[in-house]
Parts: C-alpha cells; structure tokens; sequence
C-alpha cells in the first residue's frame, strides 16, 4: 500500500501549495495581483516542456520519460483542445486567487473542490462518456451540503461565486486535458497543452492594459515574494508526480478519493500557523466555534469525495 503513502503525502503538499499561494496575494508587501500571479503560475508551469530534453540524456531513458521523438504535428482538435485547457485553466487561477484574496483558504479551496467534482462528473459524462459511479448521487449531495455550510456561514456571496466560477472551470480544463489524452498519446498532449500555456500567456503581453498590469505588479515584488512563487510551483510539481506515481501503482478511484485529504490538511496547517501571530499568516484567527463549524464541513465534502470516487 505505498501508493497510497504517496497520494497521502501529495495531498499535504497540495495544501501547503494552497497556503503559499493564499499568502502570496494577501501579503502587502509582496503586491502579488490575482491576475498576475495566475501568470506567473502558467508561465512556470509551460515551463515544464523542458521535461523532454531529459530523455535525450542516455542513462535517463531507462526512466521513460517524455520523448520529443514522440511529440507530432498537431491536428487542428489538438490545438483547440490545448488552448481550451490553457484558457479555463489561468481562468480558474484568476478567480481562485482572487476568492483566497478575499476569504480564508480553507473555506474556499474546499468549495473550489467540491463545484470541480461536481461538474467534472457532469461534464464527462456530457462530452467523454464518462460512467457515473453507483453512489455518485449520494456523492453529489453531500458535495452539495458542504458547499452550502461553507457559503452560508463563513462566504459573502460575492466570494461565494467566485469560488464556483473557479471549481467550474478548473472542471472546464480537466475535461480538455482528457479530451487531448483521448484523441492523442500522453507525450503529444503534453507537450503541446504546455506550449499553449506558454504561448497564451505570453500572448497577454500584447493586451496593453494587461502588460501594464503586469509589469507594474511585477515590479513591485520582492525577491522573497519570488522564492516563495518557486517554492509553491516546485511544490506542486512534485505532488503532481507523486498523484501519477500513485495511480500508476494503485487504484485510480482510492487515490482520487484521498483528494478530499487536501481539505484537511489546509484545515489543521490552517489551525496551526494562525495560532502563532509571529508565523506567516494564511488566515483568519480560528475560534472555537468556527473550528468545529470547518471540521464539519470539511468532513462532509471530504466524505463525499470518498464516496463519489468509489
């Protein structure tokens, strides 16, 4: 059962990615925008295509690694399909950045959670004829409750929708992801899903509003604000290799599940860092009252991704 080792310890990396990031758009001193940290994130992560020149390296073939050998000209539904997954990908950024600018990490991660779970079953099964489990109603209300809890006591509604625009997005280019995996191979919609997260973003820069935005943001930053931007995505590389490793070894279904992991975490890390003033803040100071009230909807979403994905 190491596999389920891994999928446990990407999901804590997961959630100190998620704390960094909630940190790095409301500290003031580091004046990280929204928009332009979502930028960032989709520059670094199209950066990533470097991955291919490691398998040129002899004694790391025997890895399998991504091969430029098997990378092809696109097909037009390869390119649609890749910019599709850059496009609602730095949009969900830009409004999950913005709801944790706004409100407590782990209020709005696990409603980003459960809103993507949600409409990424609905979707599949729209577009990719994805089968519905046999307890998915039973997994969508209580998706659905833990939700509802989070936006009736601890949301604006303002913030509240937002975090859904994010979770219906962030479910927007998951379907694209799996839609390029199926009428392509693994290496050849990777490749081309990061070059389109290079080329999009970079084509921001031609957006005048958007350059000045950019550039004033970025100019503004600071050489810490920068570390910790290298930290969060190295971060969440490693967990994204760990999730792969995890489902390549073990049940896609319990290693999906374990997800809902994520919310715990950022609830106990939550706890941990706000009860010591002297340490980062990444949230709002917890009371007795609305620590039991996040336990308990933080145990009901993640209850129902266990039972959504079994």
């Amino acid at each position: 059962m190491n596999w389920i080792v891994l999928a446990v310890i990407a999901q804590f990396l997961n959630a100190l990615v998620v704390l960094i990031d909630k940190h790095i758009v409301t500290d003031e001193k580091a004046i990280m925008r929204p928009f332009v940290y979502a930028y960032y994130t989709c520059v670094i992560s199209g950066v990533w295509i470097v991955v291919y020149l490691l398998s040129l390296i002899p004694f790391l073939s025997e890895f399998h690694l991504p091969s430029l050998s098997n990378v092809l000209k696109p097909t037009l539904e390869v390119v649609a399909l890749s910019f599709l997954a850059a496009y609602t990908f730095f949009t969900g950024l830009v409004s999950m950045f913005t709801a944790l600018k706004e409100s407590d990490a782990s209020n709005v991660i696990p409603v980003v959670g459960a809103t993507s779970a949600i409409a990424s079953f609905g979707l599949g099964y729209l577009f990719l004829n994805t089968e519905l489990s046999h307890n998915f109603t039973l997994g969508i209300i209580l998706l659905s409750i833990g939700t509802f809890l989070v936006s009736r006591f601890h949301f604006s509604y303002k913030v509240a929708l937002i975090a859904v625009h994010a979770g219906i997005f962030f479910a927007l280019h998951y379907v694209a992801i799996k839609g390029l995996f199926i009428v392509t191979t693994f290496d050849n919609a990777f490749f081309w899903s990061r070059a389109a997260f290079m080329f999009y973003v970079l084509s921001l820069l031609l957006v005048p509003s958007f350059l000045e935005k950019i550039k004033k943001h970025s100019g503004t930053a600071t050489r810490k604000t920068g570390y910790l931007i290298l930290a969060s995505k190295a971060l969440a590389a490693v967990s994204t290799m760990l999730v792969l490793k995890a489902t390549d070894l073990g049940d896609v279904a319990v290693v999906q599940a374990l997800g809902g992991l994520q919310f715990v975490f950022i609830l106990l890390l939550g706890i941990f860092f706000t009860s010591r003033p002297q340490k980062v803040p990444v949230g709002e100071v917890l009371h007795h009252d609305t620590i039991l009230q996040k336990a308990v909807f933080v145990a009901v979403i993640a209850l129902g991704f266990l039972v959504l994905f079994r």
